[in-house]
């Protein structure tokens, strides 16, 4: 009796230990997204910015927000380079903005950000960052080539793309919110831990749910490297 008790309630503490299906299905959401940039190299993050970028943030379907008011709120997850080459454990994020008109008309648009430095992302995991004014954010240029970029967006920490029915284009973002989702994380992985600890202290494994969008992560580096490779592209 004592026996099943206890089994019962360590089964009672790993069910509540495992991840949300919410969550599951964001990373899921977010690898398909990052699947279907990669097929469309015309409009594809140039690859030799995707290199120099340290960490990736996904939000797939930015929607607009019920409030009342124009708005739009997203929930997405990042990922850093770590200092072997691998991609980090994820760290699920929010973003907000008043409006940015979701573009064409749509309802809904995916996001994808490049934070092109450490510094840009120390500043995204404080508590709550206004891009464009804590953190420089431009418009990403789009197509293989990285040479169509310009100086501002070259120095910005942070490079911006969006998906639009289909259609992949830089979007300027200022303006929005952005910041750790401290309780979708403690969630996920069953213990309070900092997005730091995850994200730069490797405090955290890569659970299992994670490995398709980590798997994305790695499609894109090596696809990059091809075109390096082939001399596609200027390193």
């Amino acid at each position: 009796m004592i026996i099943g008790l206890m089994l019962l309630g360590l089964a009672v503490g790993m069910a509540a230990r495992a991840p949300e299906e919410d969550d599951v299905q964001l990373l899921k959401d977010a690898a398909a997204v990052l699947t279907e940039l990669h097929a469309t190299p015309d409009s594809d993050i140039p690859r030799a910015l995707w290199l120099k970028a340290k960490c990736v943030i996904v939000v797939p379907g930015l929607t607009r927000a019920a409030f009342g008011i124009g708005g739009e709120f997203g929930e997405g997850v990042a990922s850093c380079r770590t200092p072997d080459g691998e991609w980090s454990p994820p760290v699920f994020m929010e973003i907000a903005k008043g409006s940015w008109g979701l573009q064409i008309g749509a309802a809904s648009v995916d996001l994808v950000l490049l934070v092109m430095n450490e510094r840009g992302m120390e500043k995204l995991l404080s508590n709550k960052v206004t891009l464009g004014a804590e953190a420089t954010v431009a418009a990403g240029p789009v197509g293989r080539n990285a040479e169509a970029a310009t100086d501002a967006q070259l120095s910005a920490e942070i490079l911006a793309y969006s998906r639009s029915r289909g259609l992949f284009a830089g979007v300027n973002i200022g303006g929005g919110v952005l910041r750790p989702d401290n309780d979708d994380n403690e969630k996920f992985y069953g213990h309070p831990v900092s997005p730091r600890e995850i994200l730069f202290a490797a405090k955290a494994p890569v659970p299992p749910e994670a490995e398709p969008f980590i798997a994305a992560l790695r499609l894109h580096d090596i696809a990059a490297a091809v075109d390096q490779a082939k001399g596609t592209q200027k390193p």
